[in-house]
């Protein structure tokens, strides 16, 4: 027994001295907070470790205002206002049918073509087909070139041509069917698709309309519009709140409007949370920190430690940013509630002492357990 003893007595002063560097044996149990750090404007640098030094910003009032204040002396991107303008007329192109009228010339009429019999919806409708050359062919004014012309451009020319005929001939002209230009629209719309333009000038707004309008996990923040190899990204609420009307955003062939899923910018809440979850923004494409806590179940009253609330951003690039809020303050939720999100964000919520140093002892206890029964089975 004085063996037994003196081995039992031996294992537990290993496990004491184990746990007496139990953080060191249990990494990813919390977030380091450095005991010195050198405050320099409301900004920390932590020297935790000698290749990666993160600055660690305090929440507060001073830091809200410098946010709120930059977002509104922000301006609108240059690319962004230059897709801002006035309609233009529509200019035909291969594929569209034309109507052409002469008036009080009967023998013209025969051209205008009559439908098919059992012709589909989808058919052409009867006309002056443009070719793939963008060429249109008519009696006694032969072939006019008309791709990337509007109408009022094309009956002018035609009736030039047509006046070497006739004496001061009346001529009309008009689209019969719009099958030249189209625009796409994708993502998180009700019905997304190809959509044909036609002489009535098709805007942003009326694209996604047109499309059912935005689905229920559409962030409408996130709205991309590809034109000619270039992206610009469009916040539809921010516009709105500008000012700005996204009704003046008109859209050209070729377009395609894409609108991102809220799941794309999700914000992660782990740590000392009653439900740790990956939370969603509104669908205007905001979440306070308040908000996200609040869906997350907030903090677990046995575990947290408070005063230990901090938010990583950017943690896949070259800068990341850490905020710390001490969320004991009584004015803390008023600030949680005014700090905004971004997405990809992780707000993590720290453990306390006593908790760190029992799930260490947990994973101690075992081992000890096992090696106790050991002895006393080999004695």
């Amino acid at each position: 027994m004085g063996s037994l003893g003196i081995r039992t007595g031996s294992l537990v002063i290993c496990t004491v001295t184990s746990l007496l560097s139990g953080c060191s044996l249990s990494p990813g149990q919390r977030m380091i907070t450095p005991a010195a750090v050198q405050e320099t404007g409301g900004e920390y640098s932590t020297e935790a470790s000698q290749q990666v030094q993160v600055p660690i910003t305090d929440i507060n009032l001073a830091l809200l205002r410098k946010m709120k204040a930059a977002h509104k002396a922000s301006e609108l991107p240059t690319d962004t206002v230059g897709l801002f303008g006035k309609p233009t007329a529509y200019k035909v192109g291969p594929g569209d049918v034309l109507q052409i009228v002469v008036w009080d010339h009967p023998e013209l009429a025969a051209a205008l073509g009559q439908p098919a019999q059992n012709a589909k919806t989808s058919d052409a409708a009867p006309g002056f087909l443009i070719d793939e050359n963008g060429d249109v062919q008519f009696p006694y004014a032969g072939t006019l070139h008309v791709a990337g012309k509007d109408i009022g451009t094309i009956q002018r020319e035609l009736h030039k041509k047509l006046s070497v005929v006739y004496q001061k001939p009346e001529v009309t002209v008009r689209v019969a069917s719009f099958r030249a230009a189209q625009v796409y629209v994708d993502g998180e719309v009700r019905l997304p698709g190809a959509q044909a333009l036609n002489d009535i000038p098709m805007s942003l707004t009326s694209a996604i309309n047109q499309s059912g309008g935005f689905s229920a996990n559409a962030d409408r923040s996130r709205v991309d519009l590809i034109r000619g190899g270039s992206t610009y990204a469009i916040n539809v609420d921010d516009l709105v709140k500008r000012g700005r009307n996204p009704g003046d955003i008109y859209l050209k062939p070729g377009d395609i409007v894409r609108v991102s899923s809220r799941d794309d910018s999700a914000v992660f809440v782990m740590g000392e949370v009653n439900k740790p979850a990956t939370i969603l923004p509104m669908r205007n494409g905001t979440l306070t920190l308040s908000q996200a806590l609040s869906d997350s179940g907030s903090f677990n009253p046995a575990t947290a430690e408070t005063k230990q609330l901090f938010v990583i951003r950017n943690s896949t690039s070259e800068t990341p940013e850490v905020y710390h809020l001490d969320a004991t303050s009584p004015v803390s939720m008023v600030l949680a509630n005014q700090f905004e999100l971004q997405p990809k964000d992780v707000v993590y919520v720290d453990n306390g002492a006593l908790v760190r140093f029992n799930r260490v002892l947990n994973l101690f206890l075992p081992a000890i357990n096992a090696a106790v029964t050991g002895v006393i089975v080999a004695k």
